[in-house]
Parts: C-alpha cells; structure tokens; sequence
C-alpha cells in the first residue's frame, strides 16, 4: 500500500505538467458552444466530445511513450520521408498554421472584446492592436528562454481550475436557464458532430508530440528504464485525462444552462465570457479574461519554441531565432482572420489529418504483433486516406456526389467517420503482406 502511495505522490506532478501542457485556448472555448448547440442531447454529444478530447489523447500518449517518446522515428518506421512530412504537419498544426494563432484570438475574443462597445468590435483594429502586441510579447519570451514562462504557468493552470470550478458550481447552483433544443447536426447526429468537433482541441496531435516532453522529463529524474517509463506515463496521462474531461463536462454544463439567458453565439469565447458576466457580474469577466490572456500566452510561447526547435532540428541551416520570427509573424496573420474564421479554416483539414494520426497511433499500440512492418502500417493509412482526405475536401465544401455515393455505402459513413473500416481492411491487408515477405 505504501508503495502504491509513493508511487502515485512520485508522480503527480508529472501528471499535473502534462494537464499543463493540453489546456490550451481550444480547451476553454469548444465544450461551452458544444452545450448551446446539443441542447438536450448533451449526454450522448459530451460522450463523442469526451472520446477524440479525452480517450485517444491518453492512448497518443501510451503509444508514443511505447515507442520511444519521438513522432519522427514512430511515423519513421513506415518510411523515413514520411516520418518528416508527417511530423511537420503535425507540429504545423498545432503551430503557426492553426493553434498559435487561436491563442491569440481566443485572447481577444475573452480577454478584449467583451470589454469592447458593439461598435469597436466590429472594426478590425482592436483585433489588429491586441494580437501584435500578443504575439510581440510571444516572440519576446520565446525569444529569451526563461523560467518565467514555466513559473508562470505552474500558478495559471491552477487558476484557471479555480475560475472553471467557481464558474461549474454558482452554474449547478443558480443555473442560468433551462436546458435548451439541439440545434443543427446535433438534432440527428449528435453523437458524430461531437467526435468530430473533438477534432478542434488538436489534443490527439498534441499527445503524439508531448509523448517525447514526459519522455526526456522522466530521463532527467533517472528514470531511464522503458517499462517504469512506460507505468509512469500512463499514470501521468490519467492524471491528465481527469482534468481535461472535468474541464469539458463543466464548460458544457455552463454552455447547455446558457442559452435563456445569454442567447446562441457562434464561438465559445464568447459563450464563456458572457455566462461569467451573468454568474459572477463584471468582476467575474474581469477574472476570467485575465486568466486566460495569460494562460493562453504560456501556451504560445511553448509552442512557438516548440515549432523552432524542430524546424531548426530538420533545416538547421535556417537559426532557431528565424524560424522564430517567421511563426510569429504568420501566426499574428493568421489569427487576424478572427476566432469564428480561425475555426473554420482549420476544421477541413483537422478533418483530413486527424484520421492518420488516430490510426498510426492505434496501430502503433499493437505494433509487437506485427513487429511494426512497414506494410501494415503504411496499408492502413493509405485505406484510411481514401476517406479521410475527402472528408477534408468536403468539409470545405467541396462535394464530388459519384465520389459521396461510394463512401456512403461504408460503415459509420452518416457519423462522419467512415474512414474506420477501411483502415481495418488496410491493416489487415498489409498484415497478410508482411506474412508472406516473412515467409
């Protein structure tokens, strides 16, 4: 019993820093608006929610840890090419093309603008002043590696739990309202239109690289043997996983009771700045967005460097300081498009990538069964491309109906993940091609 106690004292902490690193800006501002849009199906809508925000970001992580802690050398094993444009669309992803910018906008959209008159909100320059001095501010910390940026956000995660749960608990007690119709996809679809919308964390992209982060921190504690890496890996991950499907199931509860009262708005940010002001009056907002200004800046920062270093891993011949000012001033562009657009742009192609991420990290759980041949592998995720790069391309509406009408006759096709039997098939396949190389 004592072991069990200091094994799980040992490393909490370990669990708490990779909760750190996931709460981001999409974390806060996706569950509110998935309530106002599930209405009464919020039970079967949080469950898909929960499924892409939760459970396959805890599995990245173990498949990850299980191979060794690097995206590069697991995607690597298909093919060496691969393995590099896979990772950089990953790192991409969850870097200047979608997840730093966000960070910026969602600083604006709770930090900003519901301090803003109706008229300033309207006009591009609020946005334009708050993100450059955002993202200046972004480069600069990135720019000077500090501990600040780390202290800063040991003391803002928790917080930022302490506003979420005050927020959670006057809701329960003094809801806003009643919970209201689903709107939308969520009518007949709720399950599938939150699996998807589970998307827009980018947690499952986000495990796939924090794997390595608990990796190296484990290493510099003397932890150097793979199955304790692996043990204390996972317990980190449910650690971790805990406090994110807390955080979902609250904003969603806040998000579902709000609709009466603050009406339907198209972006969580906004969703979550209002019902603060309704529950806690304007010393709530005022809280709330300071909070999150800083929340979402440590996140930046992490990011920013985090791309750098990659790059300048892959492309040394370009400094880590360019590569630096080449993100942010692409992200501080980017994030200019504003939160609702934000989310749209990058919606199709989380709808392309996602499903290649969910495959080899789930094959790469398994991987000691085929002893990770490249065929399986690199079978499943060409089978599971058939689907999911055009379910991207339709995403952005753009429909091929002959190409619609194919892929209508698959399994799961009507909850927008058609791509899981033909990833099966794919594996299988490459499994039986692996058995007769061998032989």
């Amino acid at each position: 019993m004592s072991n069990k106690t200091s094994f799980i004292r040992d490393n909490i902490a370990v669990g708490f820093m990779l909760f750190a690193l996931f709460l981001g800006a999409g974390n806060i501002i996706f569950p509110p608006q998935l309530g106002q849009m599930a209405g009464e199906n919020i039970l079967i809508s949080m469950i898909g929610f929960l499924i892409t925000g939760v459970g396959l970001p805890l599995l990245g992580i173990i498949a990850v840890a299980k191979n060794g802690g690097d995206l590069e050398v697991l995607a690597g094993r298909i093919n060496p090419y691969f393995g590099i444009i896979f990772t950089s669309i990953i790192y991409l992803s969850i870097g200047p093309f979608f997840a730093i910018p966000r960070t910026g906008a969602v600083s604006y959209s709770i930090g900003v603008a519901p301090f803003l008159s109706d008229t300033m909100q309207e006009s591009w320059v609020p946005l334009f002043i708050t993100t450059i001095l955002f993202f200046g501010l972004t480069f600069y910390l990135a720019y000077n590696p500090t501990k600040i940026v780390d202290r800063v956000g040991k003391i803002l995660t928790p917080a930022l739990l302490i506003v979420i749960c005050f927020l959670a608990i006057k809701a329960i007690i003094t809801p806003m309202g009643e919970i209201g119709e689903s709107q939308g996809a969520y009518i007949n679809n709720a399950f599938g239109e939150s699996f998807i919308q589970g998307y827009l964390t980018m947690d499952v992209l986000a495990s796939l690289v924090f794997g390595i982060v608990i990796i190296q921190s484990l290493v510099a504690r003397g932890v150097t043997e793979k199955a304790q890496q692996i043990k204390i890996t996972v317990f980190a991950g449910i650690v971790a996983a805990l406090g994110l499907a807390f955080v979902y199931v609250s904003l969603g509860y806040i998000g579902v009771t709000s609709t009466s009262a603050i009406g339907f708005h198209k972006d969580g940010g906004t969703i979550i700045s209002l019902a603060a002001q309704q529950l806690y009056g304007q010393a709530g907002n005022i809280i709330l967005s300071a909070v999150i200004i800083l929340a979402c800046l440590t996140t930046s920062v992490g990011l920013l460097s985090a791309n750098a270093t990659f790059f300048h891993k892959i492309f040394p011949k370009v400094s880590y300081q360019v590569y630096l000012v080449i993100f942010a001033l692409f992200s501080f562009g980017v994030s200019n498009f504003g939160l609702e657009d934000l989310i749209n742009l990058s919606l199709p192609v989380l709808v392309a990538i996602y499903p290649f991420a969910i495959v080899l990290m789930l094959f790469a759980l398994f991987g000691n069964l085929f002893n990770h041949a490249p065929s399986v592998y690199g079978m499943a995720l060409i089978f599971t491309g058939i689907v999911a790069i055009y379910d991207g391309i339709k995403q952005a509406g753009f429909e091929i109906e002959a190409y619609d009408n194919f892929l209508s006759i698959f399994p799961l096709y009507e909850q927008g993940i058609a791509w899981v039997v033909p990833a099966l098939v794919g594996g299988v396949i490459g499994y039986i091609m692996y058995l007769v190389k061998r032989k």
